[in-house]
This record gives C-alpha cells, structure tokens and sequence, in this order.
C-alpha cells in the first residue's frame, strides 16, 4: 500500500502546535490595507484556532489521524 500523500494547500495554509490543535492566519491581511484602521490591521495579525469539527476534516488532509 503506498504512503498517504499531504494535502499540500492545506499544509500551507496551517499550523499544527505542541498540543496538537491548529492553527490559522485571518484572512483580509493582503490587500487594500490602506482603508483598514490600525486597530483592525493589529486584530488582524493574531492567529485564530480551527474548531474542532473543522479540525478533524483538516487533519485528514494533513495526514496527522
């Protein structure tokens, strides 16, 4: 039986941390920040947590279970 293959656009797009839960930036950071206030942008820069439903689908895509 050959290995799993990673889903590499997930694997890109998030983090797995020590516990094992993941990760992920926010979107709306790319572009037009201009219009964005400075307290949006800063909101922006923290990483948000996948909840755990989308977390056991996300984790299939990484091969982590």
């Amino acid at each position: 039986m050959p290995k799993q293959k990673t889903n590499r656009a997930a694997a890109k797009r998030v983090r797995v941390t020590k516990n094992g839960k993941l990760k992920r930036g926010r979107p709306g950071r790319r572009h037009l920040l201009s219009v964005k206030s400075t307290k949006r942008k800063r909101k922006l820069r923290t990483k948000g947590q996948i909840s755990a439903p989308d977390a056991l689908k996300i984790k299939k895509l990484l091969c982590l279970r």
